[in-house]
């Protein structure tokens, strides 16, 4: 049994990442923006009472995340792995035509917010003597450039950067930092703006056809990532879902498979 801290996790693959930790016998500080959990959240978690709590957390905040720290390890005594997953989405607009408010909000959230959880995270984990940091990986982290997301893009390529120095800095302690990379996954990143309206995307068929190739729905990517995070011990590790071979065949079989997710 080990104890989890996952930032952003009340929807989407956060949500299904606490879920799964949850049914591994795991207790679970699940975290957002909300004062408390919508009760449909909670109607869903109710067979893990008492197994997972939730904090309030704004990760553009360093002091909400040290208190997001604190209020876990003040309830299961210690923090074992903890997950950089709170992530802002961008408008689907050319970089020069974002507002400052957006372009503010994604930095602090994909990359300032990471940078902090990581921080506090370390701090906390080398002096109980072990654990793991983990952070979400995206587009960008390998280097693709795709028209209209590049401030998205630009964060993920250097949380992975981040996360690589961290994981050298951390070499020879008991505590190990690493990337996780979901590829696609059909969550309101993909369908919805940053202000909830339907996202542009959605209505370009060149996109569809390869989100409907090579995307999983979120409960998919978290029944393979969780079991491997609970099981690594390795320091800078990337545990990625969608690898090139998984998705060269995806494109090979695409005219046999019948399932489509937009």
């Amino acid at each position: 049994m080990k104890n989890i801290v996952i930032t952003g996790s009340t929807r989407g693959l956060g949500f299904s990442m606490a879920t799964e930790f949850l049914r591994a016998g795991c207790n679970v500080t699940l975290s957002g923006r909300g004062k408390a959990l919508a009760e449909a959240t909670q109607r869903e978690l109710s067979p893990f009472e008492g197994k997972y709590i939730y904090v309030s957390c704004n990760v553009q905040e360093r002091a909400n995340l040290q208190k997001l720290w604190d209020a876990s390890s003040a309830q299961w005594g210690k923090i074992d792995i903890w997950i950089n997953n709170a992530g802002e989405n961008t408008p689907h607009l050319f970089s020069w035509e974002m507002s400052e408010t957006d372009t503010e909000n994604i930095i602090k959230t994909n990359l300032i917010g990471m940078i902090y959880g990581s921080q506090i995270a370390a701090t906390g984990m080398l002096k109980q003597g072990q654990g793991a940091i983990y952070s979400m990986e995206g587009l960008g982290s390998n280097n693709m450039i795709q028209r209209k997301t590049i401030l998205y893009g630009t964060t993920k390529h250097a949380l992975t950067y981040f996360m690589r120095g961290l994981a050298k800095e951390l070499d020879g302690t008991n505590v190990i930092a690493g990337r996780l990379s979901p590829g696609m996954v059909l969550t309101d990143f993909i369908t919805k703006t940053p202000n909830g309206e339907p996202s542009p995307v959605i209505a370009d068929e060149k996109f569809r056809k390869i989100f409907n190739i090579l995307a999983d729905k979120p409960a998919t990517v978290a029944k393979f990532l969780i079991p491997r995070i609970l099981s690594n011990t390795r320091n800078d590790a990337q545990i990625a879902w969608l690898t090139k071979r998984k998705a060269a065949w995806r494109f090979i079989t695409a005219g046999f498979r019948k399932d489509r997710l937009i």
